[in-house]
């Protein structure tokens, strides 16, 4: 008796979905992307100003890019997503369209609907890709798991009022209530 195969899908799958209509694609599985509610949208934005001026202020050459943006972690057609927050220090990896390869830090916001990828699926691949810091920031719960997997830490876990170290920076840490309180 034959088990019904799932099908496998591609970069070109993604391509094809009507317009408006966001998806990510691991291991040949898709993933549908619903629109992002107004605090994730505000995280988003904080996050991605405050790391772009840390690392303009340090005269840094990593980059910051926020979702939509591609990110293909694999020199397969079977894996692409958009993490909310992308930062890069690798000038190659970065062409017209996307990320070819591994970020060096991957921030995602989380909600009740994504938390199964974020906290299983993408854990493991960000890890296997060769990420070197995950965050996934928890609106609902005030909580953030930090992961340093570049030195293979285990998950440090933040509430928003405490200071969090950036592991791919030594001297860098943001406490996401004061980001929250710079949108107010």
């Amino acid at each position: 008796m034959a088990f019904p195969q799932e099908q496998i899908y591609t970069i070109d799958d993604i391509y094809a979905l009507p317009d408006g209509q966001r998806a990510e694609l691991i291991d040949g599985r898709l993933y549908m992307v619903a629109p992002p509610k107004t605090i994730h949208q505000r995280l988003a934005v904080r996050f991605g100003q405050t790391i772009a001026n840390y690392i303009d202020k340090q005269k840094g050459s990593c980059e910051v890019f926020m979702a939509p943006f591609a990110v293909f972690l694999n020199k397969n057609n079977k894996t692409y997503v958009e993490p909310d927050i992308s930062v890069i220090c690798d000038k190659n990896k970065v062409n017209e369209y996307g990320c070819n390869g591994a970020p060096d830090w991957i921030i995602e916001i989380t909600s009740p609907s994504t938390s199964p990828v974020d906290y299983g699926v993408k854990l493991f691949k960000y890890r296997t890709a060769g990420v070197r810091e995950y965050w996934i920031v928890n609106p609902l719960k005030n909580i953030v798991n930090v992961y340093d997997l570049e030195h293979e830490e285990m998950s440090n876990l933040y509430s928003f009022d405490e200071p969090i170290p950036v592991c791919i920076f030594e001297d860098f840490h943001i406490r996401i209530t004061d980001l929250i309180q710079a949108g107010e």
